[in-house]
């Protein structure tokens, strides 16, 4: 214990050499940046914590991914492209150097990754668990933001990559029946996919020229999707078989059925949900072909203030308790 560094040393070995030039070096109590001129700066924060949003034992790396990689996440549903984080970071009392190498390391590469350098934050001694909070910046032309409550009827719901990857990774640790009709290369991407998100920010100049409404699909499909029609006054209709499914999640709704509403509830996809004028659908799909993302039509805005409708295989279904909650 007496032989760990302090905060100061601490953050002169593991941070200042992550930092961006805004960050002066991490020697100072705050950071300095300008947006462009004629930009907004977009502003988001998420916490995550230990056996709530990451597991015990989940390498280092991976736990660094996942705390910026959630938050470029937010500012690409909002069509803004990442210009910086800071980073508050509680360990436990049984942290170690080995570890926060570690973390630091795989910061780092997120941080080039995801074009979002480190510019300040804070490291303090924790009573509990192991908790990280990022606060992102991202920048975009002034008046462009895309928030959630625009979305219209007549609009189409569009999704990018593959929804439900997360969600059956992280089951996949309880070692459940369907997974022994998975390959090992199957198993290997859905826990890959729960525990690295892959936030789409090299969509973001697309989002906000061609979506009307936007948010990214943290606490699941489902739910997101019911959050955004509820503040846009309006309802939606997703036919369920244009809900894009990795090979992996096909394979093991095959195995059990039942699954199928899991891979529509469940969160940290951390894809794009956003509802696209008709008139924009082709444009956005190019712009998101021309970075290597897909991205699906998956149903219609409509009238009305009720729960969204699912349809799947001739039935309807509504999901009340559609979303992932942290309580």
């Amino acid at each position: 214990m007496s032989g760990r560094p302090g905060e100061d040393s601490l953050i002169a070995r593991f941070f200042a050499p992550l930092a961006a030039e805004g960050g002066h070096g991490l020697k100072d109590d705050a950071a300095c940046m300008s947006p462009t001129p004629g930009h907004d700066l977009v502003l988001t924060t998420d916490a995550i914590v230990e056996s709530v949003h990451f597991l015990p034992g989940d390498a280092p790396g991976s736990v660094a991914r996942k705390a910026l990689g959630v938050n470029v996440s937010d500012l690409a549903a909002k069509g803004a492209d990442p210009k910086g984080f800071l980073l508050s970071l509680a360990l436990p009392d049984d942290w170690t150097e080995a570890w926060l190498e570690d973390f630091a390391a795989g910061l780092g590469e997120a941080a080039r990754d995801f074009s979002c350098p480190l510019l300040g934050g804070d490291t303090v001694k924790a009573r509990g668990a192991l908790t990280l909070s990022v606060t992102a910046i991202g920048e975009l032309p002034a008046g462009t933001m895309v928030r959630r409550t625009a979305a219209q009827a007549g609009d189409l719901i569009c999704v990018t990559g593959t929804v439900g990857d997360a969600a059956l990774g992280l089951k996949l640790r309880s070692q459940p029946g369907w997974a022994a009709g998975l390959s090992p290369e199957e198993r290997e991407f859905l826990a890959d996919r729960y525990l690295h998100p892959r936030p789409r920010h090299l969509l973001a100049p697309a989002v906000r020229r061609f979506a009307r409404a936007s948010m990214d699909v943290s606490d699941g499909l489902a739910g997101d999707l019911a959050k955004m029609m509820r503040v846009s006054g309006v309802s939606a209709v997703v036919e369920a078989e244009l809900v894009p499914l990795s090979p992996a999640v096909r394979r093991a709704v095959e195995q059990d059925p039942d699954l199928l509403d899991r891979v529509m509830t469940g969160g940290d996809d951390y894809e794009i949900l956003c509802t696209v004028p008709e008139k924009n659908l082709d444009s956005f799909r190019k712009e998101a072909d021309s970075v290597g993302i897909g991205l699906s039509a998956i149903g219609r805005v409509v009238s009305g203030a009720t729960l969204p409708v699912f349809r799947v295989s001739g039935s309807e279904r509504r999901y009340d308790v559609g979303s992932f909650s942290h309580f």
